[in-house]
């Protein structure tokens, strides 16, 4: 006879209230005390951490993994590209390298939601990590070669690359998180991955602290940034699929059972056809990048030397962490219904759009135009009007920054729970933002005046709220039902859903 004082034999039978022919639902499994039942092996298995109980394959350990892995790879890219075209004194090879990474990004990006459906989060991820460190050494040959075509093909792979590495990261941070968690998953995940940048800042602030001209950055920074980026690389070797995670509610995430390219592409076009409304998000997606063209290349990229630009770029991304944080918990405010969380949001993120960059137009229009002769770039001892102005301006930036990242995010991680559906509006978004995101540098490569770039991107960035607005407002609503995620699956409500809906169905509440 068994103990009835042990724990660990799982309950499975169908409950009493149910008829006796219906089937006990996979995920109704309990342990006697009451606890979830996971599947066996080492990725379910759980540690205890203070009230707190972990396992491998949950949505937090891996989101935690994925957040590394960016803190790596796309973290060290940003700190690298922070210093103003790539830490080279002429922009130019960044700017055709980056006008070549946004390029192929954006073709690779919007159809790269099939290939993470198809291959699985792990190899995309994996696959999508190996471009970074290619494109940092791409920079430390030229500091040697001066070889143009190098850094061209080293940005035009990144771009391959990062619509995979982005694409997967998407789909896991919208779809892995239980719907009232989203907007903390997203700024723990936002946070970490700025955390990458901003110690990545920290490498040429540390080697270039004494060099107050303007000049290239050292060897060592690049050295630094390359060992990193693979390490990167190499960590999502041993990230787990989507299907082998189970949330703490028991639901798992919503997936094609057997993909093949034919559904993944049809699932790509039902997306399009079947919900046309997603292509009013596409301008706020366009827009979401182009405006580090002007942040990072015109403004630190040409008025500072080189500790001043490292030293600002230390603060932009600084300033992103609590700008993600900031609006992370905002946007899971409990008390608020999400309907009102999600307008409340649109018209904070029109309201910063008008005071900090009507503030960037203040400091624009005394600046001296492109082609000026001898303009003269200032150092933090400067101070007042000359550094401590604009480097508050910056800080600012980065904190829009992070504030518009974490809200679109949240949007479309509210317009759906299914893994296959977000990822396939993380590779409209990735694609989209990337082809803004190339103009936008090609702007800055033909040597286009910059008041005409800022005002650019001030004027997309107001416009694509204005646009997508109709979406906010009425497609965004409280809850996301199971039926309508699973329209583009082959799984069942009895696959995927919380044991409480299950039991529900089952007549055991």
């Amino acid at each position: 006879m068994a103990d009835e004082n042990k724990t660990d034999p799982i309950e499975t039978a169908a409950p009493a209230s149910a008829p006796a022919s219906a089937p006990a639902p996979p995920y109704t499994a309990r342990h006697a005390d009451g606890a979830i039942a996971r599947p066996a092996g080492w990725m379910h298995k759980g540690i205890k951490v203070g009230k707190k109980e972990f396992w491998y394959a949950s949505p937090k350990v891996q989101l935690f993994l994925v957040s590394i892995v960016c803190f790596l790879c796309p973290g060290m890219f940003n700190a690298l590209g922070g210093l103003g075209g790539a830490g080279q004194l002429d922009h130019t090879a960044a700017d055709h390298a980056n006008t070549a990474l946004y390029s192929t990004f954006a073709v690779v990006g919007f159809f790269s939601g099939t290939f993470a459906n198809r291959l699985g989060v792990r190899a995309t991820l994996s696959l999508g990590g190996l471009g970074y460190c290619i494109y940092a050494a791409s920079f430390l040959s030229f500091n040697h070669t001066k070889n143009y075509g190098f850094t061209i093909f080293a940005g035009a792979f990144l771009g391959v690359c990062a619509g995979l590495l982005w694409t997967g990261q998407g789909a896991i941070m919208m779809s892995y998180p239980p719907e009232q968690s989203k907007g903390r998953y997203i700024s723990w995940f936002w946070l970490i991955f700025n955390l990458g940048a901003v110690i990545g800042s920290l490498i040429p602030l540390a080697q270039n602290i004494n060099t107050t001209s303007a000049a290239t950055v050292t060897d060592g920074t690049y050295v630094g940034f390359i060992v990193l980026m693979l390490l990167g690389a190499i960590l999502a070797l041993f990230l787990c699929n989507a299907d082998k995670v189970q949330r703490e509610d028991g639901s798992r995430v919503i997936l094609m059972k057997s993909p093949t390219w034919q559904s993944e592409l049809r699932g790509l076009y039902e997306t399009l056809i079947l919900e046309p409304w997603i292509v009013l998000l596409f301008p706020m997606f366009f827009a979401s990048n182009i405006f580090y063209t002007y942040q990072q290349n015109v403004v630190n990229g040409s008025l500072f030397n080189t500790r001043t630009k490292a030293l600002n770029n230390l603060l932009y991304w600084l300033a992103q962490i609590f700008g993600a944080l900031i609006f992370g918990y905002a946007l899971d405010f409990h008390n608020a219904r999400r309907t009102i969380r999600a307008r409340g949001a649109l018209v904070v993120l029109f309201v910063l759009t008008m005071v900090i960059w009507g503030g960037g137009y203040a400091f624009q229009k005394k600046q001296p135009s492109r082609n000026a002769e001898n303009v003269q770039v200032y150092d933090w001892t400067d101070g007042g009007e000359l550094f401590i102005g604009p480097m508050f301006l910056y800080i600012f930036y980065g904190f829009y920054d992070a504030a518009w990242q974490t809200t679109i995010y949240w949007f479309m991680g509210a317009l759906s729970n299914s893994g296959r559906k977000t990822a396939n509006m993380a590779g409209f978004y990735k694609g989209i933002q990337s082809a803004g995101a190339a103009i936008f540098w090609r702007l800055d490569g033909l040597k286009v005046e910059y008041n005409a770039i800022f005002g650019a991107t001030w004027g997309i960035l107001a416009g694509s709220l204005v646009i997508a607005a109709p979406v906010i407002f009425i497609r965004i609503k409280d809850t996301v039902p199971l039926e309508e995620d699973l329209k583009f699956s082959d799984e069942t409500v009895e696959d995927v859903a919380p044991v409480g809906v299950l039991d529900e169905k089952h007549g055991d509440v």
